[in-house]
């Protein structure tokens, strides 16, 4: 019987890799404000001169992190607006709002910490910026997509794409830490969340009649 290979020791790992998870496990527990480069290349066993050869910021590091450590909730969008039409419109948006969902629910506690220094969050929105990324381009993207669905004609003519997208990803935004002071202390389930959701924006957005 052939023996299961052991998982690659840390230390043998690339150092990208290590970068990005050692990025990601600091960022989680101490925040997105608090998180060094210097203490990030000390988890990963690299030097930050090695650090600065894959990264050239922090805030690149931490959009790295958002596109390959948490649910890849651009690329759904830019592959659904690249060829719409495909599947039913309910269920393209069930799966957007269930990826959207967790990725805020993994992205809140890292980026939390900014919100709690203007000066640093105000820094650190204009080198997203100047890097092209930040928070609004979810929301252009499934813009982009429900727009392209109008195109071919099965969402209504009429329908504000821009709120219906701002609608859909602000709900998602809003699970990550606002049920959390409810009674139960329990976000609702995703898998119970996301088609609800869908059902509700799709019966207000859709062409074909509201889903039973």
């Amino acid at each position: 019987m052939q023996q299961k290979q052991a998982p690659e020791p840390v230390a043998q790992q690339p150092a990208r890799v290590r970068i990005l998870d050692a990025a990601h496990e600091l960022m989680l527990t101490v925040g997105l404000a608090r998180t060094t480069t210097k203490e990030i290349a000390k988890a990963a066993d690299c030097s930050e001169a090695a650090l600065y050869k894959y990264f050239a910021s922090k805030e690149e590091l931490f959009i790295r992190v958002l596109t390959e450590r948490l649910p890849r909730l651009t690329p759904l969008l830019r592959s659904l607006a690249a060829e719409p039409g495909q599947h039913s419109l309910e269920d393209n948006l069930t799966e957007i709002a269930r990826q959207a969902a967790l990725f805020y629910e993994q992205s809140f506690p890292i980026a939390a910490s900014l919100y709690a220094e203007t000066q640093l969050k105000r820094r650190h929105d204009e080198a997203l910026r100047q890097l092209g990324s930040g928070p609004h381009k979810p929301i252009e993207a499934l813009d982009a997509y429900l727009r392209a669905e109008q195109a071919v004609g099965r969402v209504r003519p009429d329908t504000d794409t821009f709120a219906a997208a701002s609608l859909l990803l602000g709900a998602c935004a809003q699970r990550a830490f606002a049920y959390e002071a409810a009674g139960t202390g329990v976000r609702p389930p995703v898998d119970e969340f996301a088609p609800r959701l869908a059902r509700t924006l799709l019966g207000g957005i859709s062409v074909a009649e509201a889903p039973s």
